[in-house]
């Protein structure tokens, strides 16, 4: 679906920093990023302890994320479970490729896969 039928997404909006806003207040880790479409809010994919990027979501009523991945564009509703093409967001569109991935690099566990969703 073209990015003009896509209500609620904001490619001018900036991500809120490289990580899961909520995981690093709390010292936590996420598995994968994910960035609001509306707000560029960045939390933690559903595989992960936290779940940030969908409670996000629900919460403020922003239901298009996309991913925070180096490497991949799409974009997912929380609502209608439909990925949609849509416009290149303001960068960064991902965490630097520097960055572990689980992360970050100093909170992971190393029995991290035990505590996947």
């Amino acid at each position: 679906m073209a990015d003009q039928q896509i209500p609620g997404l904001d490619p001018t909006a900036m991500p809120s920093g490289t990580g899961c806003v909520e995981c690093l207040a709390v010292d936590g880790w996420w598995f994968h990023l994910r960035r609001c479409a509306a707000c560029g809010h960045i939390g933690c994919c559903d595989s992960s302890p936290g779940q940030h990027g969908t409670k996000h979501a629900r919460e403020a009523g922003h239901p298009l994320l996309t991913s925070f991945e180096p490497g991949e564009d799409w974009f997912w509703n929380i609502e209608t479970d439909q990925y949609y093409e849509g416009p290149e967001l303001a960068p960064p569109t991902a965490h630097p490729a520097s960055q572990s991935t689980p992360g970050p690099q100093d909170k992971v566990p190393a029995d991290w896969e035990q505590h996947l969703h």
